[in-house]
């Protein structure tokens, strides 16, 4: 283990991913038994996402499913990853982490993110439009206000039971706006490694130069997200990101993810060109390989961001071979020795 490495903290997000033949109920328990399993190995996080009529995710609800974690874990910090605040009122969400806080005080994260709906249809469900992420920066200030009292767009309203508490809030970088609104609020950034590594970087700097202190924080965190897989093998750890890489390519050429499939099955696909192409793309910019392989990896992406945390996101069809990949992975860290 390297010094870049144990002075990083290490957490978890999970999208509750289907699988080919899972009904999205099991989904949704197996993320509770992974949050339970993420908490032993000494994950400091577990974060669920929010995503709506799409078959291959079941997590359409997080402060729903995070309350499910909370009740079944008693150490690790739960969260979001996150809630898509254009897709809700503040009031509302305000509430929600209120309620939740309340209940497992010192142990919920707010992560918020700027997305709409994948699609029209969707959008159209929800009562929003593509141009509402625009107004996150007003609807963050809202939001964030009602755990302050200091409630400008509405100022005879009060979030019970919120106000008064302190929620730690995170902003996802989606889209290039994300790092402005972190810095602006002072509040952590979350970013995907995968965007590509100048970007990253520049959104990085940007946001560590503009970063205002403020009650939700003094000084800039940084924590980038990162698909990573580890096995006994390099291309075992290349073959478990497989299922997510035909997913994101079925998603690219049809519209919606699909359930995760058996790497056998999709050796069998016979894809077009474009598929091919896709299916290739999804599988790069990630890390996988042995245990010092992905070390020296991790290392080298702590050195080029400067990440405070690494928030790791890994879905395969095989749940055995996903849960030994997050073992792995805390040994290499020190996290596993930590947790006792």
């Amino acid at each position: 283990m390297t010094t870049a490495i144990a002075a990083t903290r290490f957490s978890v997000l999970d999208r509750s991913r289907t699988r080919q033949g899972q009904e999205p109920p099991e989904a949704l328990r197996d993320t509770v038994r992974f949050a339970q399993q993420a908490e032993g190995l000494g994950y400091h996080r577990f974060w669920v996402s929010e995503h709506h009529s799409v078959p291959g995710v079941a997590g359409s609800a997080p402060t729903v499913l995070a309350a499910a974690i909370a009740s079944a874990t008693s150490r690790i910090r739960v969260g979001t990853g996150g809630v898509m605040l254009p897709n809700h009122q503040p009031l509302v969400v305000a509430e929600q982490f209120g309620v939740l806080e309340s209940l497992f005080p010192g142990r919920i994260d707010m992560g918020l993110g700027r997305s709409v709906g994948f699609t029209g249809g969707v959008r159209r469900a929800l009562g929003r439009d593509k141009d509402d992420a625009e107004g996150f920066g007003a609807q963050l200030a809202e939001l964030l206000g009602y755990f302050t009292g200091d409630q400008a767009a509405h100022p005879q309203v009060h979030a019970r039971p919120s106000e008064g508490l302190k929620v730690p809030a995170f902003v996802l970088a989606t889209g290039d706006g994300g790092a402005e609104h972190a810095a602006e609020a002072g509040l952590p950034l979350v970013i995907a490694a995968a965007r590509g590594e100048e970007r990253v970087r520049g959104a990085i700097e940007h946001y560590r130069e503009r970063f205002r202190p403020s009650a939700w924080g003094e000084e800039p965190y940084v924590v980038v997200s990162s698909t990573v897989a580890v096995a006994g093998s390099a291309e075992e750890a290349r073959r478990m990101l497989l299922p997510e890489a035909w997913s994101a390519a079925w998603s690219r050429t049809r519209g919606e993810f699909p359930p995760l499939m058996p790497v056998e099955e999709i050796a069998r696909v016979e894809m077009t060109d474009r598929e091919r192409t896709l299916y290739e793309e999804a599988q790069r910019g990630h890390i996988h390989g042995t245990e010092p392989e992905v070390a020296e990896a991790l290392e080298k992406l702590v050195e080029r961001t400067g990440a405070d945390e690494i928030l790791v996101t890994t879905s395969t069809y095989d749940q055995e071979l996903q849960l030994e990949s997050y073992h792995r992975l805390a040994r290499i860290t020190g996290i596993l020795g930590a947790a006792g």
